[in-house]
C-alpha cells in the first residue's frame, strides 16, 4: 500500500490538485447526477461530462498559476454569495430573539434585540443615531 501511495504522490508532484472551485465543480456534478435521475436528458449528460472533464483537467494541470487565478475569480464571486447565505441562516436561527436592520447612513446590518416599540439606535460603525420601530 505504501508503494502505491508513493507512486501517486510522485504522479501528483507539480500538479495543481484540489481547491474551492474543484469542490464546487464536484457538487455541481452530483447535482447534475440527481437531476439526470429525475429528468433523463442528453443535455444534462453532456453537462455532466463537461464538468467532470474540467474538474479532472484542473486537478491534474501543471499550470498552477492559471488554476490559481481561476480559483481567485471563483472566490470573488463565491464569497459574497456565501456571506449573504450565512447572514440569511443567522437571521432565521435568531428570529425569536433578535431583529436585523440596516443603518440608513452607512448601510451596515445591525443586530438588535427583539423589543417592540420605538427605539433610538446608535450605529457602532458610523456613530450616527437614528429612530427605529420594531413591530414584531
Amino acid at each position: 500500500m505504501g508503494n502505491l501511495k508513493n507512486k501517486l504522490a510522485q504522479f501528483m508532484y507539480g500538479r495543481y490538485g484540489t481547491d474551492q472551485l474543484y469542490n464546487a465543480l464536484i457538487v455541481v456534478y452530483f447535482v447534475l447526477i440527481v437531476a439526470n435521475a429525475f429528468i433523463s436528458s442528453a443535455i444534462i449528460r453532456i453537462l455532466m461530462s463537461a464538468v467532470l472533464i474540467w474538474t479532472i483537467f484542473r486537478a491534474l494541470s501543471r499550470n498552477v498559476y492559471k488554476r490559481r487565478m481561476e480559483n481567485e475569480k471563483f472566490m470573488k464571486i463565491w464569497k459574497p454569495v456565501k456571506g449573504s447565505g450565512s447572514l440569511m441562516l443567522r437571521r432565521i436561527k435568531e428570529i425569536k430573539t433578535h431583529r436585523f436592520r440596516k443603518c440608513p447612513h452607512c448601510k451596515k446590518v445591525l443586530r438588535l434585540p427583539r423589543t417592540r416599540g420605538k427605539h433610538i439606535v446608535k450605529c457602532p460603525c458610523c456613530n450616527k443615531e437614528f429612530e427605529l420601530q420594531i413591530l414584531l
